[in-house]
């Protein structure tokens, strides 16, 4: 198979005063093209900073992280934003969406913004697979929680992404809520063929992906098969 992922002896420090934070140490693994991968690890062991590393939006002190058969580090910041924009796809767990458009704004801007002939369409297909058929004129403050992640998952997908990074998506919403918006980020993923990394503290969701990741004090303890794999 032919891997979408691959990181190096990746390690990321922070100053903090007069001391220097490690937050991650000798990082090495890799992800397959249209694998399910999930992160996880008690608070304080690297898991967003990980997350950002690997989809370009920071870089290491040491290591290297290759996203879509591009090393990263050999990139600067407007083409490794350039790189995003074409393959990257992102899911917070705070939304993130912008509050003066509406649902059907939200998803369509970003393909307006790449040239997309079909934004509208395509943004109205996406919201429509998510339930949304009746809120493309509502905004965000407009939305309940759930809506608002239902949103950003079309938008996450509205590019065709070739990886998909998930922080926390479940974070801010209740049990059933976040079941509903899994269900159908599996669905979406599923459907596009799309390599999916996921960052949670839920070890039931992390069960249903093909891998899982386990980080503790900025060090992989296991990199393991799930029963999905």
């Amino acid at each position: 198979m032919t891997k979408i992922l691959n990181v190096r002896n990746l390690k990321k420090t922070y100053n903090n005063g007069a001391n220097t934070i490690t937050v991650l140490d000798g990082i090495s693994f890799e992800i397959e093209k249209g694998e399910t991968f999930a992160i996880v690890g008690p608070s304080g062991s690297g898991k967003t900073t990980l997350l950002g590393l690997c989809a370009g939006l920071d870089q290491p002190e040491n290591g290297s992280i290759e996203l879509c058969g591009v090393e990263l580090g050999a990139l600067d910041e407007d083409e490794r934003a350039v790189l995003r924009n074409r393959n990257v796809g992102f899911i917070f767990q705070d939304f993130q969406l912008l509050p003066t458009l509406t649902a059907l704004e939200n998803v369509s801007v970003p393909l307006e913004l790449q040239g997309s002939k079909n934004a509208g369409r395509v943004a109205k297909e996406l919201l429509d697979k998510v339930g949304l058929a009746k809120r493309y004129h509502h905004y965000p403050s407009q939305l309940s929680g759930g809506e608002q992640q239902r949103v950003a998952l079309a938008r996450a997908f509205s590019n065709n992404p070739s990886i998909l990074f998930a922080d926390e998506p479940t974070g801010n919403l209740d049990d059933e809520t976040g079941e509903k918006v899994i269900q159908l980020l599996f669905e979406l993923n599923k459907d596009a063929g799309t390599t999916l990394v996921i960052v949670t503290h839920d070890l039931d969701l992390a069960k249903r992906n093909n891998r899982i990741l386990r980080l503790k004090g900025g060090k992989i303890i296991a990199n393991e098969k799930t029963v999905q794999s």
